[in-house]
């Protein structure tokens, strides 16, 4: 099968199914991973790429030494501003995310949450909706939107989507490798109780394999899926 992982910023993919990821490379899948916007640059009042040039390097190799790890098929990386995806016109990020459907011929997709706190998860799950519009050319056939700590977990259910599990992946043989492109992005990643810490997603995959049985998984919701030809 032809994989897509459509994130927001560089870690997104890994927090939200690396462990998936590694699974369907294992079973000689292609994943395509594509990622809309730097991060780093939101953490200044002003956006200056010049200025966090170096950062944005270090985040960007990061970013290929964690899918080395996982073996992903191909990464491209993005530079939509940080934390600012509302301020861009949505078709600019859709026509992102067609060319690479079209491109790779996708048939799975995977993606954020509609109900994230930040805001550009939500505007990358909105492109993504919109770019696999269910039209007789379109190769997709299922859509899945994975969770992302401190981002997910920390929308109120009475805010927005709540985000309600019902498709789990059973990741007890590649967690392994989650957790080590996890720490490629070390700076990425916090201390223990943050839920952005090894520990804690540690803890949320088992925690997510024991809620259906197994040793660890990485828990979706399913937008569609499109059975047969």
């Amino acid at each position: 099968m032809n994989i897509l992982v459509v994130a927001a910023h560089p870690d997104d993919e890994v927090l939200g199914c690396g462990g998936t990821i590694a699974k369907h490379i294992q079973a000689s899948d292609r994943v395509h991973v594509v990622i809309l916007a730097e991060g780093v640059t939101a953490r200044s009042d002003v956006r200056d790429r010049h200025k966090q040039a170096h950062e944005l390097s270090e985040l960007a190799q990061a970013a290929h030494r964690a899918h080395k790890i996982l073996g992903t098929t191909s990464l491209e990386l993005f530079d939509f501003p940080d934390n600012r995806l509302d301020s861009v016109d949505l078709l600019e990020v859709i026509k992102k995310i067609e060319t690479a459907i079209a491109q790779y011929k996708i048939d799975v997709v995977y993606t954020h949450h509609a109900g994230d706190v930040n805001i550009d998860h939500r505007r990358v799950h909105e492109a993504v909706i919109a770019s696999c519009r269910p039209q007789p050319h379109c190769t997709v056939k299922r859509v899945l939107f994975f969770e992302v700590a401190s981002s997910t977990e920390w929308q109120p259910p009475q805010s927005a989507s709540y985000f309600m599990p019902q498709w789990f992946v059973n990741i007890s043989g590649t967690l392994s490798y989650k957790l080590q492109a996890l720490e490629a992005y070390a700076a990425e990643m916090r201390a223990f109780p943050h839920p952005r810490s090894l520990k804690a997603l540690e803890y949320l995959a088992r925690w997510r394999g024991a809620s259906v049985g197994i040793d660890a998984a990485e828990a979706f919701v399913l937008g569609r899926e499109i059975v047969g030809k």
